[in-house]
This record gives structure tokens, C-alpha cells and sequence, in this order.
């Protein structure tokens, strides 16, 4: 084996490791919630929450405190952080630890992620560019696609093994990628944002715990009236911040730039839908159907097949026609996939019926919708702020994933067994109306120039690095 595949094997373990622990979590969500007898959904909400929050906040910083520390040293650190806070999930003897370990783990994944493609690329020659990033990204989107039937088998022997099989596996990539990487470090490499990373985690942090103890507190209680001003004054710190630092988390110019903010928020909007999605599903297939863990995984799966296998269609089609149009179309089929959950599905299961339908058509929305954020995100970038745009991106979309889930356990509350049917039909209208927001908000991204107008070679090699992605 060359040099150059034992490094692409390496650095993808490390990937889909991270990759696939974003969507195996989520089946087994109802095994954890049975182990911790007594705790609420809002509590465990936390459990996908504190990943998703932390993971976007860091991601930048992150990876600029690799290019200056050196990559292989990030890649190395985060995976063995990856893996020991894995440990520490599995080990777990209450929610509140096995939350704080999915915060260590959070920030494990966001260093070794920018750091694992800063490893490869200088593996294969400017040509072959475009290759090793598409090859990085399908290992996101090989996991998100296995992580529902693996995240079931696992969970049919304990929902700790779904932490567990991270070890070996870690293991055995820092073992190998101690010996085979090579140590690159970037010469004047701007010192990451620490502090405006804290103040958007904050944020962030303290609007989702409003969000999720709403319900419970009521909407006018002084803690939640005070958790939603805290949320409000830190983000007000971070925005100012962003404008004063000489590398923000976030840069206000790309803002400024029109598809760049609008594919952002479609981003935010449409991850939203779809975080609620997931973990909605996996609760009704348990709680409602009665499904196993395997069982909801099974049947889950289709949907991130559709998605896989539509997102070839959307990447040609966003090249050809631009990807307001694609990313349109594909918000308003996932939309369409909710409205036909929210007309159909009934406390008696018929699957093939009232389930799938719905999920295949989102599933198709979901492999339009990709390849559209990633083009109109970067499109209007010049190829010095590609890789920070794509980033930004990515953190959007786990903003977005952790609004979906608090949102979700608002809506659904703690319904009777009478009322959950009817629990569950908000949640999907909330799909519905976050899908369709998505959309409206791909009308303003604009017409972009196709590939026959000659898109730059840098943003579509942007594009091939997270198209295939699908997030949590």
C-alpha cells in the first residue's frame, strides 16, 4: 500500500468515526432514556445538544489552531480525545456525566475534522485535488447512510456499545497515524478566536435551554425570560466581537456577501427540519409504533439512501442549473415529506402506507439540498476564504440541528398516551414549516454562474468537500 492511501485511510477512520457518531446517538436516544428511569426529554435533549453546539462553535478555531500547532499533532489529539471522551459516554453512570463527555467529545471531533483534510490534501498532486476531497467527504456521507442500521445493532446489545466501538477503533488509527503522518504546520497561520468561540457557545447554549424548558417552566418564568436575555446580550458580544478581532469565528464580510448569507440561513432553517426529523422519527417508531432500536433503524434507512443517491443528481444539477433552483425544490420536497406525515400517520402502523412515502421524498429533498447549500455558499467566495465559508457553513447547519431537537422536545412536551399522536403531528407541521422557510430563503441566494459560465476550479473542489455530507 502507498504512502498516500494509508494516509487516506487513516484520516477517514477518524472521519467516520466522528461522522457516523452524530446519527447513531439518535437511535439510541429511547435505550437512554429507559436506562436513566425518570429523566426528562428536555434533560436528555442535552445529550445531542451539547455535541452539535460545541462541535459548531470550535469548528473554526479549531482548525486554525491546527494549521499553527501542526496537523498531525490536531489529528492525533482529537481522536485520542475523541476516543477517551467515547470511553467516558460508555462509562457513564448519570446524564448529567454523560452529557459532559459528549461536550469533550465534541471538541475532539471539531479538532480532528479540518485537520484530517489538511493531512490529505497535500498527499496528492494539485490535479488530483478535487478526487481526494470528494474521497474525505464520502466517508461523511457513507456514515450518515450505515448510521441508522448500525446505531440498531448496536443498541440490540446496549445503548453503551454505541460509544463503546469507538475505542478499538480509535485505537488502532492513532497507533497507525503515529507512525505514517507527516507533521504539517502552516507559517503564519492566524491565532484562533477563543473567546468569540465561548460567547457563540454561550449563546447558543442558553437560548436551546430556554427553548427546552419553556414548557415545563411556562414561556413567562423568570428563568427563561432570563436565559433568552442572556442569549441575546452574549450574542450581541459575539456580533461585536466578530467586528473588532482580526480573525473572527465568523468574518462580517462574508455575511455581506448575498448568497453567502442566504444559504447560510437556508442552512440553519432546513437542519432545523431535519434534526427534528430524525429524532422525531426515532421516537415514534419506539414510542408510538413500538419499534426496537434496530427495527426504527431499518426503517429509517431509506431515507438517508435517498438521499445518497440524489445527491449525484443535485451536484450535477446545481452545477448546470444553479442551486437556487435545486435547493428550492429540495426544501419543498422535504416539506412535502412532513405534510404527508402530518396527513397520514395514525396510532396503527402501516409502514409502506403512511411512513415511507414521506421519507423518501425527503429523503430526495435532503440529496437536493446539499450540494445546493455547499455551491451557493461558496460560489460568490473568492478561493482565499473557500475553506473558511465551508466552515462556516457546516457550523450553521449544527446550529441549525441543535434548534431542531430543543424545538422539537417544546413541541412534543410530555403528551398522554390519548394526545401523542397529535404531539407528533406538530412536530412534523414544524418540519413542514421549517422546510419551507428553507426554501424561501434559497430565493434570495440569487442566479449564480453554472459550470458552462466557467465556475472556478477552487469552489468545486469546496463543493465536493461536504456535498455528500448529510449533518445532525
Amino acid at each position: 500500500m502507498s504512502h498516500r492511501a494509508r494516509v487516506t485511510a487513516i484520516v477517514s477512520v477518524g472521519v467516520f468515526v466522528a461522522s457516523l457518531d452524530l446519527f447513531i446517538v439518535n437511535i439510541a436516544f429511547p435505550d437512554i432514556q429507559r436506562d436513566f428511569e425518570g429523566t426528562s426529554l428536555a434533560s436528555l435533549s442535552w445529550i445531542l445538544n451539547a455535541y452539535a453546539i460545541v462541535f459548531a462553535a470550535l469548528l473554526v478555531p479549531a482548525g486554525r489552531w491546527a494549521d499553527r500547532a501542526g496537523r498531525k499533532r490536531a489529528f492525533l489529539g482529537g481522536l485520542a480525545l475523541f476516543t477517551l471522551a467515547s470511553a467516558a459516554c460508555a462509562l457513564a453512570p448519570s446524564v448529567g456525566v454523560l452529557v459532559a463527555a459528549r461536550v469533550v467529545q465534541a471538541a475532539g471531533a471539531a479538532v480532528l475534522m479540518p485537520a484530517s483534510l489538511g493531512l490529505l490534501l497535500p498527499e496528492f498532486p494539485p490535479e488530483k485535488r478535487g478526487l481526494a476531497i470528494g474521497l474525505w467527504a464520502a466517508v461523511g456521507g457513507t456514515a450518515a447512510a450505515a448510521g441508522p442500521v448500525i446505531g440498531g445493532l448496536l443498541v440490540e446489545l446496549s445503548w453503551r456499545w454505541v460509544f463503546l466501538v469507538n475505542l478499538p477503533v480509535g485505537i488502532a488509527a492513532i497507533l497507525a497515524g503515529s507512525r505514517v503522518l507527516r507533521e504539517i504546520r502552516e507559517e503564519g497561520a492566524a491565532r484562533p478566536d477563543v473567546l468569540g468561540a465561548g460567547l457563540l457557545t454561550g449563546a447558543v447554549a442558553t437560548l436551546i435551554a430556554a427553548i427546552v424548558q419553556g414548557p415545563d417552566w411556562g414561556w413567562t418564568d423568570p428563568r427563561v425570560l432570563g436565559l433568552f436575555a442572556a442569549a441575546l446580550v452574549l450574542g450581541v458580544a459575539f456580533a461585536v466581537r466578530s467586528g473588532r478581532v482580526p480573525v473572527p469565528v465568523v468574518e462580517p464580510e462574508l455575511l455581506r456577501v448575498r448568497a453567502f448569507a442566504a444559504a447560510n440561513a437556508a442552512g440553519v432553517l432546513f437542519f432545523i427540519g431535519f434534526s427534528a426529523m430524525l429524532l422525531g422519527s426515532v421516537l415514534w417508531f419506539t414510542e408510538v409504533w413500538g419499534e426496537t432500536a434496530l427495527g426504527a433503524g431499518l426503517k429509517i434507512a431509506p431515507g438517508p439512501a435517498a438521499a445518497a443517491v440524489f445527491a449525484v443528481a443535485g451536484g450535477v444539477l446545481s452545477g448546470r442549473i444553479g442551486p437556487r433552483a435545486v435547493g428550492t425544490v429540495g426544501a419543498t420536497l422535504f416539506g412535502l415529506g412532513g405534510l404527508w406525515w402530518a396527513t397520514h400517520l395514525g396510532a396503527t402502523q402501516h409502514y409502506a402506507a403512511d411512513y415511507l412515502p414521506g421519507m423518501l421524498i425527503g429523503g430526495a429533498g435532503v440529496g437536493f439540498v446539499n450540494p445546493a447549500l455547499a455551491r451557493a455558499a461558496t460560489a460568490q467566495l473568492p478561493p482565499a476564504r473557500l475553506a473558511t465559508g465551508s466552515a462556516v457553513l457546516t457550523m450553521s447547519r449544527q446550529l441549525g440541528s441543535a434548534l431542531g431537537v430543543a424545538l422539537l422536545v417544546a413541541v412534543l412536551g410530555t403528551p398522554s398516551p390519548a394526545d401523542v399522536v397529535d404531539a407528533f403531528d406538530g412536530a412534523w407541521w414544524m418540519m413542514v414549516g421549517a422546510a419551507f422557510g428553507s426554501a424561501l430563503a434559497f430565493t434570495f441566494v440569487g442566479r449564480l454562474a453554472t459550470e458552462e459560465e466557467s465556475v472556478g476550479q477552487e469552489i468545486e473542489e469546496a463543493i465536493a468537500a461536504i456535498a455528500p455530507e448529510v449533518a445532525a
